[in-house]
């Protein structure tokens, strides 16, 4: 009972955590995907296989670490392409 009355927290005063909203056009930039696409460009052009499958990497991790803010059909398609 001494450590209760003893207790300087305010349960009245706890709210719980709301992220903050956040514009599309402020998102950080997504540097995972932009590399996939200069790899994948470099793999296509020079026929260098390294360089398509360090694009697949990159992109498979760009979509693994994609946001629900970011995830539309499109966004989604043109990554896997």
């Amino acid at each position: 009972m001494a450590s209760q009355s003893n207790d300087p927290r305010l349960p009245s005063a706890a709210r719980p955590y709301k992220a903050p909203v956040i514009a599309p056009q402020d998102l950080p930039i997504d540097y995972s995907g932009f590399i996939a696409v200069i790899f994948g460009v470099f793999g296509a052009m020079f026929r260098y296989k390294l360089c398509s499958w360090l694009a697949i990497i990159f992109c498979a991790q760009s979509l693994a670490n994609m946001r629900n803010i970011e995830n539309d059909l499109k966004q989604i398609s043109m990554a896997m392409m």
